[in-house]
């Protein structure tokens, strides 16, 4: 069986602030840490279930947060960028399930440290017609793939996404938004024994069908600059519906891949820090 984890931090078991997540920030080297555990406990659940591999992308920001030596040596990393397939890099039809770890609630919603990708630069973001954010897209582009998405671990918000975008996923939350950098936090201990524990249970049962979305798909970007949307339309294919607001239709996964090359124009035009 071979297990694919997805691994943002935002989500991660004790995390709430800017500080936590970001390189420089006071807590940082903590949280780095603190998503290393997370993630093994969810490598503990997959080899226990009877994974014989178990691949791991560090997903977040400049996703070189997870130390290597820090990890289950079970796992196998993908670390540093730029990756195409973003999030999902190295994710193929290959592998058995997806287990998303650390992820949080889209943009507009009263998560922890909620946001779609990009900080306050995406506003607002739709998968034919339906809000969607990083936990609704990777859902999609794994069922694409023929890949399954299994278990969610983050926030109780980032588990209410998920289950209304697929309630068959199994969520554990570690902990419970009270604003969007405040939380009330599960045990550290307690959070990891239900990690572990989940992702061998779900692993032991047999793996959903996963059930891809209609082709073409649109995807729908609403940007705080109009500067960005501008741009954007100089890619063939990108159409706007509204000064900030582009959209493109194809098949998952290639219109994640497209997305990625949003997102990288629009970081070389704006410079501003997340989380603002």
């Amino acid at each position: 069986m071979r297990i694919y984890i997805t691994a943002d931090m935002e989500g991660v078991t004790g995390l709430v602030d800017a500080d936590d997540v970001q390189p420089g920030g006071r807590d940082y080297e903590r949280g780095r840490l603190m998503m290393a555990e997370d993630v093994n406990a969810a490598v503990r659940g997959a080899v226990a279930a009877g994974a014989t591999e178990v691949t791991v992308n560090d997903a977040h920001g400049p996703m070189r947060n997870l130390v290597p030596e820090a990890l289950h040596p079970a796992a196998r990393l993908l670390r540093g960028k730029p990756k195409q397939m973003l999030m999902l890099e190295g994710l193929g039809p290959e592998h058995d399930a997806v287990i998303c770890v650390g992820y949080h609630a889209r943009a507009g919603e009263l998560g922890v440290l909620s946001h779609s990708f990009m900080g306050h630069e995406i506003e607002d973001m739709w998968l034919d017609g339906r809000p969607v954010g990083e936990i609704g897209l990777a859902q999609a582009t794994a069922a694409a793939l023929g890949v399954p998405v299994v278990v969610l671990t983050g926030d109780d918000r980032a588990c209410a996404e998920m289950t209304a975008w697929d309630d068959s996923v199994t969520t554990v939350a570690v902990k419970y938004a009270r604003d969007r950098f405040a939380a009330g936090l599960r045990p550290s201990d307690e959070a990891r024994t239900a990690i572990e524990e989940a992702v061998a249970s779900r692993l032991a049962a047999p793996l959903p069908a996963p059930s891809p979305t209609p082709e073409p798909a649109a995807l729908t970007v609403r940007w705080q600059s109009a500067s960005v949307a501008s741009t954007l339309l100089g890619i063939p294919g990108v159409t706007s519906t509204d000064a900030r607001t582009v959209q493109a239709r194809g098949a998952l996964p290639g219109l994640y891949r497209l997305f990625g090359v949003w997102m990288r124009v629009a970081a070389s035009l704006t410079n501003q820090q997340p989380y603002c």
